[in-house]
């Protein structure tokens, strides 16, 4: 059974080490890896805003750069401690990381990753191509 109390403390207790002086919006994310490892991750922002870092894209640069493995179980948070959802490219780190059955906190409970994200390009559809450009199995 997780404890989802103390994974979304653990976000907000990154959330306060967010990097966010142009929105102001502070985000973290926690998340228990196949091995039972908690990794977490804040937001950092950048005045050229595209190449701002998501909490998610910290998280799973800590989740391999401390061993690798599974995400199974995910939240994140804003700086008020409200449960939020991912963005888009964030649920795709998260697909290519945790994949179908990760368990993700949401707003509206808990949901598997494969109702976040339906329908998620990973993996498997790249090896669904033998030669790059063509579409032969």
């Amino acid at each position: 059974m997780v404890d989802w109390d103390s994974l979304t403390q653990a976000a907000n207790e990154i959330a306060t080490r967010a990097y966010a002086p142009y929105s102001g919006y502070r985000v973290g994310a926690a998340a228990l890896a196949d091995d039972g490892r908690l990794v977490v991750g804040c937001n950092v922002e950048n005045a050229a805003y595209g190449v701002t870092l998501c909490a998610e894209c910290g998280l799973v640069s800590q989740l391999h750069a401390t061993g690798g493995g599974r995400l199974t179980h995910f939240v994140c948070v804003n700086g008020a401690g409200e449960v939020i959802m991912p963005c888009g490219r964030c649920r795709q780190l998260l697909w290519e990381n945790g994949g179908a059955a990760l368990e993700v906190l949401t707003p509206e409970g808990v949901l598997a990753m494969d109702a976040v994200l339906p329908q998620a390009f990973g993996p498997a559809d790249l090896e669904r191509v033998a030669t790059p450009g063509t579409n032969a199995p």
